[in-house]
């Protein structure tokens, strides 16, 4: 089967599985298994695609899985104390109701930079929720913006294992980078933000029935104080930027290394986490909170399945070799700083992991640095910046990140590919063409 025809297949699937999710309104599991199995059968005939399938569910579910389960313990224990609320009328006090999705796009922005942008998602996801009750803001527009500003930094910076590995592979400056990361990171946030705004000005605020308004929580008990509500947020995410600032400057090995390497996973992070949430639950007896921790796992349940078949339908397409393919008829175009963009968007949009887009890229890119013109230092950075563009697009249902943002915000499926999408599209664009501008200037 020719690699055109089975771009043609890929394709199909993708619009399938939108076809199915927000016309057909079919279970997005459902789907996604639906569509993997299509395409494995017909694309990949001789091999076992059901083992295909179950390394890509399983492997996809390994890797976030704690992090989802503690994440959403840690959001239920927040909201059913108070303490978001209390983490919301602080920060809203510094910052005016009105100025809630800039409160998100900055905490995303910080917190983004030691953490994933799923498990920031997971983490913070809580405070959009009680940011939209407060300012009666429409929670897509909140959703979207903390989920962008997370996402600008994940792709762009290399505290991050994608850009630090493709940093590697192509020898650039480490600090130079992270700070070239940053400077494009901030106009990747904005434009993303102003998109949003746009996207989401006619939606409405919509109350969650689900959740107690702060009328309630006042009545039933006093708010936590906001220093303790802090705590299961901001510890997990000092240890886990404790545990990559180390990795950066290379402590020597010791006990303390092992210690910091230990804490600053984000799965000890996170449990760590929940162990501080807890006590902001006020007299608690062992048998209401079994009833809060098995409230955080059937919401977490969903969230797991799904965000696993996303990563099932990923690598079912990476199997079909569509996204190498093009990626090496690219390199051969002699377009310049395009080809690494154009390679790292073609893998992002076909796998769905910007890491695996990004290292991939870089691996194939490198021996064409030459010939493109860019193999000074300078040019390796801007080859950098053009490929951390290139994995932000297109983040779609293949991948996991879109089910976290999607699930853990609650919005709709089609108002995640209406909004979000487009918005990692737009910051992509935006890189882009900001790191070709600089060319101009520094070639």
């Amino acid at each position: 089967m020719s690699p055109v025809t089975i771009a043609v297949l890929v394709l199909a699937a993708i619009v399938l599985i939108i076809f199915l999710t927000t016309v057909v309104k079919l279970n997005a599991f459902i789907s996604l298994f639906i569509v993997s199995l299509l395409l494995a059968a017909i694309a990949l005939p001789e091999k076992d695609l059901i083992a295909i399938m179950k390394e890509g569910f399983g492997s996809t579910m390994g890797s976030i899985g704690f992090l989802i389960i503690f994440g959403a313990i840690i959001a239920v224990v927040l909201d059913k104390s108070g303490g978001a609320v209390s983490i919301a009328n602080f920060i809203l006090s510094k910052m005016g109701t009105n100025n809630a999705a800039s409160a998100l796009a900055i905490t995303g922005f910080i917190t983004g930079f030691p953490i994933f942008c799923d498990s920031g998602f997971i983490i913070m996801s809580g405070l959009a929720k009680t940011f939209s009750s407060r300012s009666k803001i429409a929670l897509s527009f909140l959703a979207v913006v903390l989920a962008t500003s997370l996402y600008a930094v994940h792709c762009l910076i290399p505290t991050h294992p994608g850009s630090l590995a493709a940093a590697g592979i192509i020898k650039v400056n480490l600090g130079t980078l992270i700070l070239w990361g940053v400077l494009f990171a901030i106009p990747a946030t904005v434009v993303a933000y102003f998109w949003t705004k746009w996207r989401t000005r006619n939606d409405k605020f919509i109350a969650d029935a689900e959740n107690e308004t702060d009328e309630q929580l006042n009545r039933l008990h006093a708010l936590p104080a906001v220093s303790l509500s802090l705590l299961p947020v901001v510890i997990p995410l000092f240890l886990i930027s404790l545990g990559s600032f180390v990795k950066v400057i290379g402590l020597p090995d010791g006990l303390l290394k092992n210690l910091i390497n230990f804490v600053g996973q984000p799965v000890i992070a996170l449990f760590i986490g929940v162990m501080l949430a807890l006590p902001l639950l006020q007299k608690v007896n062992i048998k209401s909170l079994n009833q809060i921790l098995e409230t955080a796992i059937e919401k977490a349940g969903p969230i797991l399945i799904v965000t696993a078949a996303g990563g099932m339908f990923g690598l079912v397409i990476k199997e079909t070799g569509v996204g190498q393919y093009f990626g090496e008829v690219l390199m051969k175009t002699g377009l310049g700083l395009a080809v690494p963009f154009l390679v790292a968007f073609i893998l992002k949009t076909a796998q769905g992991s910007s890491t695996v887009a990004i290292i991939t890229a870089a691996s194939l890119v490198v021996p064409m640095l030459p010939a493109l013109g860019l193999d000074s230092e300078n040019g390796k950075l801007l080859a950098m910046i053009a490929l951390s563009a290139g994995s932000m697009m297109v983040s779609h249902p293949n991948d996991s990140y879109f089910w976290v943002v999607n699930r853990f915000s609650g919005i709709p499926i089609d108002t995640s590919l209406k909004v979000y999408t487009p918005a990692t599209i737009v910051m992509g664009i935006t890189v882009f063409i900001l790191a070709l501008a600089v060319s101009f200037v520094i070639l």
